[in-house]
């Protein structure tokens, strides 16, 4: 893909973000962020507070972890699951208020 922009940002970063955008339109991947801005959790209980299958889950969580979007630790046998960052939290938020606004 070729980008001719006249941005002050350059190409990489543009792709960057992008593929950012890209991941964080899914809604189950939403719903995710959104789950696990609360507290952190196992795929079971993201299965259980979403109404999903736990593969489908999982697949989601690898999304998420590759985007560095979501972390995880080991306890015991189970793994748990947290926001990497609260970066990309806060653009969540600025979008939120954005689409509130347009439905007034």
């Amino acid at each position: 893909m070729d980008i001719k922009t006249t941005s002050p940002i350059d190409k990489e970063s543009i792709l960057s973000i992008s593929k950012l955008f890209k991941v964080i339109s899914d809604p189950t991947r939403l719903s995710v962020l959104f789950l696990l801005q609360k507290k952190e959790c196992s795929v079971g209980n993201i299965a259980i507070s979403l109404d999903m299958e736990q593969s489908a889950i999982s697949h989601q969580l690898k999304t998420l972890k590759d985007a560095r979007l979501v972390k995880s630790r080991r306890e015991g046998k189970s793994m748990l699951y947290s926001l990497d960052d609260l970066h990309v939290f806060s653009i969540l938020e600025q979008v939120l208020t954005h689409v509130s606004e347009l439905e007034k």
